[in-house]
């Protein structure tokens, strides 16, 4: 009867695991992480033996593993990570550094190894899994400097001991390191790097620009990126979930963090791959190796103990070094304490090698789930302290706008690009839903067209459902197709307003034409207007010009902070385009926006050079931003119209401030493709 060989049997068996533990753990106070892991050791082949750790079992937690590596990367904030990137040197020196100087002369002069063996056993310690991560990325802290300083030191210090795994291994083949061993091991990780960084995301904003709005296509290109990534990288001399980091920093700002693709990845790791990762994990565990003998307790006791005191003293090093708080400093202990992947490649690969015995092998098991156990219940302890103290300093700034974001879509055509805009801009800690509106002339189609209404926003409901984002559907009617949407927008309380937008004068409109101009007139509303062309993902630099006008303080600022969140969530920096006096005016306004992000000013000779200065300093992966009044100066629109009329293939968003009626701004946003 056991172990179970049926394949349906076993799934279903897992997926009611994966379903119902998380529930009984709530019930004792204890992490889901390490119930699945207390699941794996009683139902693995070393218990009941319900079920067999077979290949199956091996790839999809090699998976897991895999999706852990990448989300982590995936949701750093490239922003706070390069202000905070020496924290990561410094705790990734410390991690790595302290546990190879303690642990190596114990194990020399105590457990009277070798040098070679007692260097790769202290290897071990040193590295690390982020088997906690999912659990701060739920609590909402994954962008706190201490989980960034965690995960940027991750990286540092399992790439150190996996290359310090490859040298042992060359050592102990041939003897000695060459200079031919490192100029081959220097090459080929240097290679490796520059075509993860280089070429991905290249790559990637290339294949998103010619599928549009698959959103399966794009899915399965991060899957194929990521997999090939970590497969290719055994080559380099490194491990896959090394590979499995990069792809996922080197794709950071093509995949922004509230939109739907993330959360199909992170759907997709959490809900499957990790929880079978634990249970993997947990199969390993066999009680018998304590009862094998007295070498066995003591390797037992010097791995868990030695892993337990150098993460603690690492993460304290840092707290002191960096000036965390004590919450803090535990959130990084937690982070890195846990042993799993690296940990089993060292070990597997000393032993086959001859450099460990079995009692290394079954002492590394017990570390492995001890940390495992460990880790969680210590982000479980601590994790909330720091996610209540980024709410009091949040409570503490100014209070941010109100924010509601009403889409008004005429159809599905061009739906999830305007979708994906309205996303960018939506502040996901107001926790409001999206407004998705369909505007109908009251007229003698008005009937037909409210019956084909309710089946494109339902359609269209489920592009905000697939990026987690809740959205409430209606249909307005009447007169004009403006004052529907007005008196929608007001039955909303709508601080944005988002509508698809054609631009075409031929046809004797005024020059955003008449629904918009009837907007601009009757609402007070921030209206986003969108001609999409080509993903806004794709987006690498934001360039931002700022005609020489007056503007009102109070708009330019919302302006600003429009800007600014579309940046941030493409992880791109801002460049701004103006004559120098039009800078020193507004630069104090527009650094000061919130949310922070990397600014720079470019200075222009004067409003007339703007489009040979976007021929000269834009590229194809750009957003161009324009500053302006709703009532510019002729000279002022014409130059605008111009420049939108002069780049035709690009994406245009105008963004009309909603402040007060004599000084609204636009701004226009424009993704420059030559």
């Amino acid at each position: 009867m056991f172990p179970i060989t049926d394949p349906i049997v076993i799934f279903a068996l897992v997926t009611c695991l994966i379903l119902v533990i998380p529930f009984l753990m709530a019930k004792v106070h204890m992490p889901a992480l390490v119930g699945l892991l207390l699941a794996g050791a009683l139902l693995g082949p070393n218990a009941l033996h319900v079920l067999e750790r077979d290949q199956s079992f091996i790839l999809l937690g090699n998976v897991g593993l895999i999706f852990i590596m990448f989300i982590a990367a995936l949701e750093v904030d490239l922003g706070v990570f390069k202000k905070f990137g020496i924290h990561s040197i410094v705790f990734g020196t410390l991690t790595f550094g302290l546990p190879i100087a303690a642990a190596t002369p114990v194990a020399l002069h105590v457990l009277d190894y070798e040098w070679l063996s007692a260097v790769l056993l202290a290897s071990i310690f040193s590295s690390h899994t982020l088997l906690a991560y999912p659990m701060a990325s739920k609590l909402g802290i994954s962008k706190n400097r201490a989980v960034t300083t965690a995960v940027g030191g991750t990286m540092i210090a399992d790439t150190a001991a996996l290359l310090l795994l490859a040298v042992i291994v060359g050592l102990k083949a041939e003897g000695k390191i060459t200079e031919t061993f490192w100029w081959r091991l220097g090459g080929s990780l240097a290679l490796y790097v520059s075509l993860i960084f280089f070429g991905l995301p290249r790559l990637g904003r290339w294949l998103f620009r010619r599928v549009g709005e698959d959103g399966n296509a794009q899915f399965l290109f991060v899957l194929t990126a990521v997999f090939v990534c970590a497969a290719l990288s055994h080559s380099a001399g490194v491990e896959p979930i090394v590979g499995a980091f990069l792809a996922g920093m080197a794709m950071n700002r093509l995949i922004p963090h509230n939109g739907t693709l993330m959360n199909r990845i992170v759907f997709t790791g959490e809900a499957i791959f990790i929880p079978f990762f634990l249970i993997s994990v947990g199969m390993l565990l066999d009680a018998r190796v304590l009862f094998t003998g007295f070498d066995t307790w003591i390797i037992v006791i010097y791995m868990t103990v030695m892993v337990l005191v150098t993460k603690f003293l690492a993460a304290e090093a840092t707290r002191l070094v960096l000036r965390f708080t004590k919450a803090e400093a535990r959130v990084v202990f937690s982070l890195t304490l846990a042993q799993a992947a690296a940990t089993l490649a060292v070990v597997q690969v000393g032993f086959n090698i001859g450099l460990f015995d079995e009692t290394v092998v079954n002492g590394s098991i017990v570390m492995i789930l001890a940390t495992c156990t460990v880790a969680p219940t210590v982000m479980a302890r601590f994790g909330p302290e720091v996610a209540k103290h980024q709410v009091q300093l949040a409570a503490a700034e100014p209070e941010p706008q109100r924010q509601r974001i009403m889409v008004g879509l005429p159809s599905l055509v061009g739906a999830g690009s305007i979708i994906d805009l309205a996303l960018l801009l939506r502040d996901a800690a107001h926790r409001q839903p999206v407004y998705l509106v369909h505007a109908v002339r009251d007229d003698a189609d008005a009937e037909v067209a409210l019956a084909s209404a309710e089946k494109m926003l339902n359609s269209a409901v489920s592009l905000c459902a697939s990026a987690d984002v809740p959205a409430e559907i209606s249909t307005s009617i009447d007169h004009t197709m403006g004052a529907a949407l007005a008196r929608s927008s007001k039955e909303v309380l709508a601080t944005h307003v988002v509508l698809g937008w054609e631009c075409d004068r031929s046809k004797g409109q005024a020059v955003l034409g008449a629904t918009i101009d009837e907007l601009l007139r009757t609402t007070t509303s921030t209206l986003v207007l969108f001609r999409p062309r080509h993903p806004v993902s794709t987006a690498q630099t934001v360039t931002v010009a700022i005609p020489p006008l007056r503007f009102d303080a109070e708009g330019f600022v919302r302006a600003a902070v429009v800007v600014k969140r579309i940046a941030q969530q493409l992880g791109a920096p801002v460049e701004v385009l103006c004559d120098t006096n039009t800078w020193k005016g507004y630069e104090e306004a527009f650094r000061s926006a919130k949310p922070g992000v990397t600014t720079k000013h470019r200075p222009l000779e004067s409003w007339d050079s703007l489009t040979q200065a976007l021929l000269d300093r834009m590229t194809a992966s750009d957003l161009l931003f324009v500053l302006g009044q709703r009532d510019a100066p002729p000279p002022i629109a014409r130059k605008v119209i111009a420049v939108a009329e002069r780049f035709p293939d690009t994406n245009i968003a105008l963004v009309c401030g909603g402040s007060k009626p004599d000084s609204d701004l636009v701004v226009h946003v424009m993704p420059y493709s030559r």
